[in-house]
């Protein structure tokens, strides 16, 4: 089975023209088959992130590639974003499906078995991000989950399982046999074919 893949944008590595290279690496991402792109500029004001949000989904349009935003339901909404990744600790998902469209997709960060039990029992989720599994530069200083913890949490749930945390194009086959159904990355995209 082929993964699902993930890219997560992060405008910091991009340098001054950020918004022009984000929207070229999402539009690079969706034509080599990269199936969501979450848009995780968390400090970004409603107005911008508005903004580039409608610039990616328009980047892949006639893609099947999908555009969920970092927690904002809001301009997930008014950018005609395909979803919203939630944070561990952010609003309950039941009350966002009752407010999105049909077809919206609804994700959640989980860190634990326990997390991800408690998002399943909510019903309204169609993926979990779990990590972070390998050591991540993103993430200095917070000890790894590891592939044990990985599969303990892709086997208590229903719910496909992306592993994020120190994904590179060399383990993510170790991430697969631990029952995950894909990733989701930063670095991993740093390179072709995800960027030109």
């Amino acid at each position: 089975m082929r993964p699902v893949l993930c890219l997560i944008t992060d405008r910091r590595r991009l340098g001054a023209s950020w918004e022009e290279a984000l929207v070229k690496r999402v539009r690079t991402a969706a034509a080599a088959g990269v199936h969501l792109v979450q848009v995780r500029e968390r400090d970004l004001d409603g107005g911008p992130l508005t903004r580039v949000v409608a610039a990616c989904v328009e980047a892949v349009r006639g893609t099947s590639t999908r555009v969920l935003v970092n927690d904002r339901f809001d301009v997930a909404l008014a950018a005609g974003a395909h979803g919203v990744h939630l944070r561990g600790d952010s609003f309950p998902a039941p009350r966002v499906a009752a407010r999105a469209p049909a077809g919206f997709l609804i994700g959640r960060s989980v860190h634990s078995v326990a997390e991800a039990l408690a998002a399943a029992e909510a019903d309204a989720l169609d993926y979990l991000i779990f990590g972070t599994v390998f050591d991540s530069g993103s993430k200095p200083g917070r000890s790894p989950a590891g592939l044990g913890e990985l599969s303990r949490v892709a086997s208590v749930t229903r719910i496909p399982v992306l592993a994020i945390g120190g994904i590179t194009a060399e383990n993510i086959a170790d991430v697969m046999a631990a029952g995950a159904a894909g990733a989701a990355a930063i670095t991993m995209f740093d390179m072709p074919p995800y960027v030109s």
